[in-house]
């Protein structure tokens, strides 16, 4: 039947062979002329394009643009759900508003300001290489001018550009430094989970910066920098067996080099703060480093990190209102991987290789600063959804007494320690605000008191 039916359909394929023949003929010219070129789409077009299918809920369209450095990492299905988080945060994307482009880290940018029918107007940046396929796409608001807060004084210190670390490896950062005769205490400043930059900009916020400033305004050396997987994500994420020590810990050791060289720095005297996880890594780098005089945990995990991915997705799920069950169930199964180490070293779960999940089963954040005899200043502010009171009490419980340690808790503040009022959400992070004076004084009074 299928041979009749071809046989049947041969005059007609022939003419519009013939037709397509004669079309081609027309475009080209046919007189000896050279074939237009077709000009390759700028990045710009590619990501007005990508959104455009965002828009129309293409999911494998967008994902057709990704290079195999997120395909390998993240399926078509964890995408999806992963947009579709956002639209139930954020709202439907309506339309685009502008473009920009830029440079970052070597890489070309887009961004493409778009209207959320229940947010601000919010930029999906774009990230490509440079066979221009996209290595990372995410939400992000508007980028806006830093505002000072009140308790920093810009005309009691300085400000330089240090490079930390080593070939290939090298990181920019800053060193910010009291004027005066020193030499000062200073402290490290250690970001969260994610490809951060040395302010741990998020939204319009920056509580690093706010904390290097409020700090350094008090008389304290403070070094942030920038961190491994922000500078070199492409390279980063060819690391073989890529653990936390990669990610963050190799980093911290050598920015302590940089201070320990520094003559404005008195080297009895040089602290780790970690936020996030850069606090539930606080110990571990202590027990790396004996120049490391004291550690100040800020929203300091005590429990598996991915413990704390389903607990936050549960959470935004409920706050959602909308039924999320496949995607927690698809977060459970990740989990479930993690929890029974069911994967290969070079596997990826939650975006992060198996190496990495398999170096932190054992890790437990609280027995390891049982053993250090280190002076600790532990903070939580107690609006915090992504690390909470939960584990803080588990931090309370261990070393309440203990003078060596302060524990402290601020009712109003969230993970960012910067005040709120209300239910805690992730959209609050896109309101520009500060750093409490709070925790910026007890850190100072803190440090000031070893």
């Amino acid at each position: 039947m299928a041979a009749q039916m071809s046989t049947m359909k041969k005059p007609i394929v022939s003419i519009c062979i013939i037709m397509l023949l004669c079309s081609s003929v027309m475009f080209t010219g046919c007189f000896n002329q050279q074939k237009p070129v077709v000009t390759p789409k700028t990045t710009k077009e590619i990501a007005v394009d990508i959104v455009t299918l965002l828009m129309q809920q293409n999911y494998s369209g967008v994902y057709s643009y990704f290079n195999t450095s997120i395909s390998l990492k993240v399926t078509l299905t964890q995408f999806q759900a992963a947009w579709i988080q956002v639209l139930n945060v954020s709202g439907n994307l309506t339309h685009i508003v502008s473009e920009r482009s830029a440079n970052e880290s070597g890489s070309s940018v887009e961004y493409v300001t778009c209207n959320f029918s229940k947010s601000p107007q919010l930029d999906i940046k774009i990230v490509f290489n440079a066979q221009l396929k996209v290595i990372g796409l995410n939400v992000v608001p508007p980028k806006a001018a830093y505002t000072v807060p009140s308790y920093v004084n810009q005309s009691m210190f300085t400000e330089q550009s240090v490079i930390v670390g080593s070939s290939p490896w090298t990181l920019p950062g800053n060193l910010t430094i009291p004027k005066g005769t020193g030499p000062f205490p200073a402290v490290v400043l250690v970001q969260g989970s994610g490809p951060n930059d040395q302010d741990e900009t998020i939204g319009q916020n920056k509580p690093l910066k706010d904390l290097a400033w409020g700090l350094a305004s008090q008389g304290i050396v403070v070094l942030r920098y920038v961190k491994r997987t922000k500078q070199y994500p492409q390279q980063s994420a060819q690391i073989q067996n890529f653990t936390v020590e990669d990610e963050v810990i190799d980093d911290v050791i050598a920015a302590i080099d940089v201070l320990t060289a520094s003559p404005v720095v008195d080297h009895s005297l040089i602290f780790v703060l970690g936020h996030s996880l850069g606090g539930y890594l606080a110990p571990r780098i202590a027990t790396q480093d004996p120049r490391i005089a004291g550690l100040i945990i800020m929203a300091g995990p005590t429990r598996h990190l991915e413990d704390l991915i389903l607990e936050q997705v549960q959470y935004l799920a409920k706050l959602s209102g909308t039924n999320q069950s496949a995607q927690i169930a698809m977060v459970e199964q990740g989990i479930e991987k993690i929890k029974t180490l069911n994967f290969t070293d070079n596997e990826s779960v939650f975006g992060s290789p198996g190496s990495y999940w398999r170096d932190l089963a054992t890790y437990d954040p609280v027995a390891t600063a049982q053993t250090l005899h280190l002076p600790m200043c532990i903070m939580q502010g107690l609006r915090d959804y992504q690390v909470t009171a939960e584990d803080f009490t588990r931090w309370n419980q261990t070393f309440s007494g203990n003078s060596m340690v302060t524990l402290k808790t601020y009712a109003s503040l969230n993970h960012l320690f910067i005040p709120g009022v209300g239910t805690p959400t992730n959209t609050e992070y896109l309101i520009p605000g500060h750093v409490s004076v709070d925790v910026v004084n007890d850190i100072a009074a803190w440090v000031h008191a070893r």
